[in-house]
């Protein structure tokens, strides 16, 4: 199970001692349908490695709004840096879309790893920056449509696994408009 952590943390050119206390300390869990891993507003004591399910971050307002922050499956690292930088209590919700296989790993690690300046810590940092960056002209640069059908090229396999009203929150747009959207592309 922890094999697949470690030719992550491998590729990701962790040191041998590095993957050996990181392995140490990872927690298996297998976790059901719909599991909060973390609620908005909790401190997190855990970052967690996806080996294999689907797991979804997301934003609620006041008043029962969902905006979805970014899906995550295989072979993914769930860390809200924010919260990790900055000491503050998460700004997302963080849960299961499906049963999932997790290894959790203490936050502390995370922050020892900052703190000693292991270069482990900046790729993780450097990874996700790239996807927030890619996230950003993703929204910016394409129309509505454009990115339901950018959505649909690029991840054909979460479509089944994802409701409509969570792809549409990830795009930016309202559940109405996503089906107006697979309505014209349907009758092109």
């Amino acid at each position: 199970m922890k094999q697949a952590l470690q030719e992550f943390l491998h590729q990701l050119g962790a040191t041998p001692e590095t993957i050996e206390e990181t392995l140490a300390l990872a927690e298996p869990m297998e976790l059901p349908t719909r599991h909060v891993l973390l609620n908005q507003g909790e401190k997190p004591g855990y970052c967690y490695f996806l080996l294999d399910g689907l797991c979804h971050a997301c934003y609620l307002t006041a008043d029962g709004k969902q905006f979805s922050k970014e899906f995550y499956w295989d072979q993914d690292v769930l860390v809200g840096f924010e919260s990790l930088i900055n000491a503050l209590p998460s700004p997302f919700l963080l849960e299961t879309l499906s049963a999932s296989k997790i290894l959790a790993l203490p936050i502390s690690l995370i922050e020892q790893w900052r703190e000693q300046g292991n270069p482990l810590y900046l790729r993780l940092l450097e990874r996700q920056l790239s996807y927030k960056e890619q996230k950003e002209r993703f929204m910016l640069m394409h129309s509505p449509e454009e990115r339901y059908q950018l959505f649909t090229e690029n991840f054909p396999e979460l479509l089944p696994r994802i409701a409509d009203y969570q792809i549409a929150s990830y795009l930016g747009i309202t559940p109405i408009s996503l089906s107006r959207i697979k309505k014209r592309l349907e009758e092109e």
